[in-house]
């Protein structure tokens, strides 16, 4: 598939990631960046994540495809504005980690087809420009979502940004289904790292004594309590449903666990630990 331009809404950790390997795979032959936020469009530039800065208004006149990486919230106006002054041929894709609300807000759009819903399931517990990675994405999984509702030839495309410009492999599901999904796996992930970060500085006064006692068990589970709170509160609040589901057998899992220890049945404890250690075998099957 021949070099594409390529624009980029939004510029920070997944959308700088995007960016880079867009370019060094050749997928795109060149970048353009819409942001918002004036000190990360400078950044982006000085960092050489695009090549330059346009309106949106510019840019639609550039631009093959668009990648809109911007925070959750905004996707249901950002989406439908770009939809609406699309000409034949071009596409719009988003990577936020909710679907739901945005299969809502464009199902009925005239220009449905020319859109394509995915995430790239990856990422670091940074934002920002500064934050992007090369080869953030190489090996992990890619979902598009909803591929019946687009346009044939705009899925195709997308398919191949993703495996051949971001070394992605493909799976499919529906926006449903995604955002039943990353509740338990993904969102319940930072939401316990943010609670048990909160409930070490709010237990252990000692600053000098988390940083000394800390190993890597604790900065593996809390490292993602580094994200930023922003991005991670319209993600919890637009898939709140989901994630009330797997917080409240979260909840009644460490009830359990409690109750076994004041009871002092260690054995059904180890039981139940035992049980946990089958995640192992799910996560190294491949």
């Amino acid at each position: 598939m021949e070099s594409k331009k390529v624009g980029i809404i939004g510029i920070g950790l997944i959308g700088g990631s995007i960016a880079k390997a867009l370019r060094s795979s050749g997928w795109a032959f060149e970048l353009i960046g819409i942001e918002a936020n004036p000190a990360h469009a400078v950044k982006a530039l000085s960092l050489r994540l695009v090549d330059e800065i346009l309106p949106l208004e510019e840019a639609i006149e550039r631009v093959d495809v668009f990648v809109c990486a911007t925070p959750v919230d905004i996707l249901v106006q950002i989406i439908p504005n770009v939809l609406d002054r699309l000409k034949p041929g071009q596409i719009v894709i988003e990577v936020g980690s909710t679907k739901t609300p945005v299969y809502e807000a464009l199902k009925n759009h005239p220009k449905r087809k020319q859109f394509v819903s995915t995430h790239p399931m990856a990422g670091t517990e940074f934002s920002g420009p500064e934050a992007a990675i090369e080869g953030l994405f190489q090996g992990k999984r890619g979902v598009i979502c909803d591929k019946e509702l687009s346009a044939p030839e705009a899925v195709a495309t997308i398919e191949s940004l993703y495996r051949d410009g971001l070394g992605m492999n493909l799976i499919y599901m529906d926006s449903i289904d995604h955002d039943v999904h990353t509740a338990y796996i993904s969102h319940i992930s930072h939401i316990c790292s943010f609670a048990l970060a909160n409930t070490v500085l709010e237990k252990e006064k000692n600053e000098e004594r988390i940083f000394e006692l800390a190993s890597t068990g604790f900065e593996s589970t809390v490292r993602l309590a580094k994200s930023s709170p922003e991005t991670w509160s319209q993600i919890f609040h637009q898939n709140q449903e989901n994630l009330m589901d797997v917080l409240d057998e979260y909840i009644n899992t460490l009830l359990k666990y409690k109750g076994l220890m004041l009871s002092g049945s260690y054995d059904k404890l180890k039981e139940e630990l035992a049980k946990a250690n089958d995640i192992g075998r799910i996560l190294n099957k491949h």
